[in-house]
């Protein structure tokens, strides 16, 4: 890598130091900048060509060095002859003016090291073209090597030198005398012409009918650059010391030759005898074969072989060559018209470049882009011709590469397109982009895209003529994919839509429509639903054309895979105005049913997808509710579990009320399902008011039982036959207000689980009155105190349920109190209601004098006991607190079957002492065994 910079920094600074020692110190480069050695030419390929600009206007030249380094091995005066012969070359040059003739736009100038003149811009020198390299640059440039003739360049250029030769020989009376591959230089644009006029013979009688042209005799003696190269020379010049103008003819025949055959010339000559040579070439010109001639075209062999014929008289002249059919080519007079363009009027210039689009694919593309192209490119200038010229131009645009276009083309495009007078030739214009701007939008870059091309489209919108609208119209849609996406949102749609409602043409609203359904691809969903879709519903007319448009962007819309309607758009804005249109008077069969195929489709993809979501709303909400309730009852198992062994032990044997914990497992389970579901207004209102209600009862006062004595019955052995006749009989004879007892010897069932209590003794209605302030009617059972859980009414004194557990259902009467469910967070006080001891007396009588083996109290605390380990496992049992519980204690969870809510569970019928309960079941079995 190092050692290719360090050659390419040598290379650069040897091409720099080569046109600093050539140029420095020449007055041109006073006016201009000397650039890159690209060729050599005039005789012996003596001239170094760099290119150049002009210092002031920038002006592209070439630049001609003559280093006089080259002559230094000749002495003194053979110096001042090749100088004076150079001098007067370029001195005759520069007084000639004419379109075959090399252009000087700066005289000879003359430094110490150099002489220098400028010309129009140069590519190389035909020798050059046809290998001959002398006095290039190293290494060989590139365009130059691989540069290549093509056969109308070639026609065309030989033309060119029989133009300039013409001109020489009529109009000027003069011999160039030294026509060589040398002296020819291709311009910049291809162009051939002539220079080398270093040994130009005037004429000597320019007013004459026959002009004579004064021959020198060839000095042998002289340096090669004093003396015209004989390669290319007449025979007559040497051998009879006369030249006229057929000698240049015969040069013009040996160049031909030489192009024909690479370079090569058809005779070489020995500089040394040339005398000789020439002697032997004329031998060879007399008898010149077919073979000779074989690499020149058939259609000019003939002629050449006329140039190179001995005798002059026999030689065409400039102006009979020019008119040889070799020189009929469609390509090579395209070319000579283009030279001569701007002695045309306007109208020959049209007509002209009407067929010039038939010529161009025949043309090479060099040919085209080098000679065609800046004469197109040239007529800019003239408005008129604009219309004319500009389809040839993005012809041309289409066969170059992106970097020859933005570079060769784009350029003279800028003005040409922001063009608005003449109208009509403005018109035009936007016609013929508006047909090409997929070309432009592929080839123009972004920056000049947006700054040029869009707002000539965005004009041709906005233009008056309703043809150029339509055709703007249907023609965006062949380039949208090539607009960036936020000048087609922010400036094209909103132009198409104004297009539509503005214009009084039914053809632009319906293109403007086509448009718009065409170009729906390149958006996203979101802006057709919220910009596209509302902008249908403000198109005025109802025509059948119009109507048919608006359906095919809704349908496009709905079935297209990246946009598609929302069901919501469908319901609430599409379907809304789709209908009212299907049914328009001026809506034919067909187009009726198109209405009613796409309405049908709408209406089916919206039931299916509003089904499809109700169905799995449905299923999410159904699995939830699964959800809840599964989550419900575990927690509520859970808790269960876990609280009712203590709920049980601490009613039996601490005294702490069920209440309590009853009314926290709701509260609870409230707040539970509260979290995992949401409430309605009416829950949330109810639920309110139990915590309102809960809140006035847990800041009541509460409520303090009185200190009573149980006083032990006297036993006595009594006959209590009497004595219980009269308890049954009084208990059959209560007034209406008490406890009703069934037929079935029990109370009426209550739908709720509850606890039964009663008393063991009869109590009189004296002794009935509470001193709490309760009601005095209450009525208990005398058969003892019951308590059991369960759900089936069972009789007072029947056996032990199944469960294991009696029940006594009771009814309260009617003006017994109902007490409301307390907070879960409070506890209820212990009743206050005095226990008064139970009067025993009737069983006194039962019992006589003898005394039972087994006391009632010690019998019912025997049964107390039994019935609590059947509800209460011995601890470390592994069904402790839950297992014989089971269904009974978990019913009592239950809403409607917890103690809350049941005006039962009032507070008086817990006032006695809990060593009075007895089974009631196991109280029947007793007075069975009593009674045998």
């Amino acid at each position: 890598m190092e050692s290719m910079l360090n050659k390419l920094k040598s290379t650069v600074t040897k091409v720099t130091a080569d046109v600093t020692s050539a140029v420095m110190g020449n007055p041109v480069t006073r006016e201009f900048d000397v650039g890159r050695h690209i060729a050599s030419g005039g005789n012996g390929l003596a001239w170094k060509i760099f290119n150049g600009t002009k210092k002031s206007t920038k002006q592209e030249v070439a630049v001609f060095v003559f280093d006089k380094k080259l002559i230094d091995k000749y002495q003194k005066f053979e110096k001042d002859q090749i100088i004076d012969s150079l001098k007067r070359g370029v001195q005759q040059l520069t007084r000639l003016r004419h379109p075959r003739l090399l252009t000087v736009q700066h005289p000879l100038e003359e430094s110490r090291d150099c002489l220098a003149f400028c010309t129009e811009p140069v590519c190389a020198s035909l020798a050059n073209v046809l290998g001959s390299w002398d006095n290039l640059p190293s290494p060989l440039p590139s365009d130059i090597k691989e540069y290549k003739l093509y056969d109308v360049e070639t026609k065309y250029g030989l033309l060119q030198v029989s133009e300039g030769l013409s001109f020489l020989h009529s109009s000027v009376k003069m011999v160039h005398g030294n026509i060589t591959p040398e002296n020819i230089i291709l311009n910049k644009s291809g162009a051939w012409k002539i220079m080398g006029f270093d040994f130009c013979i005037q004429s000597t009688n320019p007013s004459e009918q026959e002009p004579k042209f004064p021959c020198k005799e060839w000095d042998p003696n002289l340096p090669s650059l004093c003396l015209p190269n004989p390669e290319y020379l007449a025979p007559e010049y040497i051998l009879s010391v006369s030249c006229e103008t057929a000698s240049d003819m015969y040069s013009l025949g040996a160049v031909m030759y030489a192009v024909f055959n690479k370079g090569k010339p058809i005779f070489e000559v020995n500089k040394q005898d040339i005398y000789k040579s020439f002697s032997r070439q004329l031998d060879q010109l007399s008898r010149l074969s077919s073979s000779t001639l074989e690499n020149i075209p058939e259609e000019v062999r003939e002629h050449v072989k006329l140039l190179l014929n001995v005798a002059p008289a026999v030689r065409p002249d400039a102006d009979q060559m020019t008119k040889i059919p070799f020189f009929d080519d469609v390509g090579a007079m395209t070319l000579q018209y283009f030279d001569s363009l701007f002695q045309r009027d306007n109208l020959q210039k049209s007509q002209f470049f009407k067929g010039l689009p038939k010529v161009l694919p025949k043309l090479p593309k060099r040919v085209i882009i080098q000679r065609i192209l800046p004469c197109l490119t040239s007529e800019f200038v003239n408005p008129d011709m604009v219309p004319f010229v500009l389809p040839n131009v993005l012809l041309i645009a289409e066969e170059c590469t992106k970097e020859e276009y933005i570079k060769l083309i784009l350029p003279d495009l800028g003005p040409v397109f922001k063009q608005q007078e003449p109208i009509q030739a403005s018109n035009m214009i936007l016609l013929i982009f508006l047909q090409k701007m997929d070309l432009l939008l592929t080839k123009t870059p972004p920056d000049e895209i947006k700054n040029s091309v869009l707002p000539m489209v965005y004009r041709a919108l906005e233009a008056p003529s309703i043809q150029i609208q339509e055709l703007c119209l249907n023609i965006i849609p062949t380039f949208a994919n090539l607009i960036d996406y936020p000048s087609m949102k922010n400036s094209l749609i909103p132009r198409i839509k104004n297009a539509c409602l503005q214009t009084s043409s039914l053809a632009v609203r319906v293109n403007s429509l086509v448009c718009l359904g065409k170009i729906l691809e390149y958006l996203d969903k979101w802006f057709v639903l919220d910009d596209i879709l509302p902008f249908l519903q403000q198109i005025p007319s109802k025509e059948p054309a119009v109507l048919m448009g608006i359906l095919g962007i809704y349908k496009c819309t709905f079935t297209h895979k990246k946009l598609g309607i929302t069901k919501e758009q469908l319901a609430g804005k599409v379907l809304p105005h789709l209908i009212p249109l299907s049914i328009e008077n001026n809506l034919n069969l067909n187009q009726f049913n198109s209405f009613i195929c796409v309405i049908r489709d709408m209406l089916n993809r919206l039931e299916a997808e509003h089904k499809t979501k109700l169905e799995q709303l449905h299923v999410m909400q159904e699995q939830q509710k699964s959800l809840d309730i599964a989550n419900q009852m575990s927690g509520a198992e859970e808790a269960r579990s876990s609280g009712t062994g203590n709920q049980i032990d601490k009613v039996f044997n601490n005294g702490t009320d069920l209440l309590t914990s009853g009314s926290d497992s709701k509260e609870n389970e409230m707040s539970s399902i509260q979290r995992k579901a949401s409430l309605t207004l009416e829950e949330k209102q109810k639920l309110a008011k139990e915590q309102e209600q809960a809140q006035k009862l847990k800041s009541q006062q509460p409520l303090k039982p009185q200190a009573t004595t149980v006083t032990p019955p006297v036993k006595q052995t009594k006959d209590l036959t009497d004595t219980l006749i009269d308890n049954m009989a009084s208990l059959t004879s209560r007034p209406i207000n008490q406890v009703q007892v069934a037929s079935s010897n029990s109370f009426s069932s209550v739908p709720s689980m509850g606890v039964g209590m009663g008393f063991s003794s009869p109590i009189d209605n004296t002794k009935r009155n509470m001193t709490n302030g309760l009601n005095t009617n209450m009525g208990f059972q005398t058969a003892g105190f019951t308590m059991g859980a369960g759900l089936a009414t069972q009789n007072f004194f029947s056996g032990p349920s199944a469960t294991g557990a009696t029940k006594m259902n009771m009814v309260p009467p009617a003006n017994m109190p109902n007490y409301s469910p307390m907070n879960a967070a409070s506890a209820i006080t212990p009743l206050t209601q005095q226990n008064r001891p139970p009067d025993m007396s009737a069983l006194d009588n039962l019992f006589g004098p003898q005394k039972p083996k087994v006391s009632m109290k010690q019998l019912a605390q025997q049964k107390s006991s039994q019935w609590v380990n059947q509800f209460v496992p011995p601890p470390g049992s592994p069904n402790a607190s839950s297992a014989a519980l089971g269904p009974q204690m978990n019913m009592l969870a239950q809403p409607g079957f917890g103690i809350q809510g049941n005006p039962f569970f009032s507070p008086q019928n817990f006032a006695q002492p809990a060593n009075t309960m007895t089974n009631s079941s196991s109280a029947s079995n007793d007075l069975k065994d009593l009674f045998g």
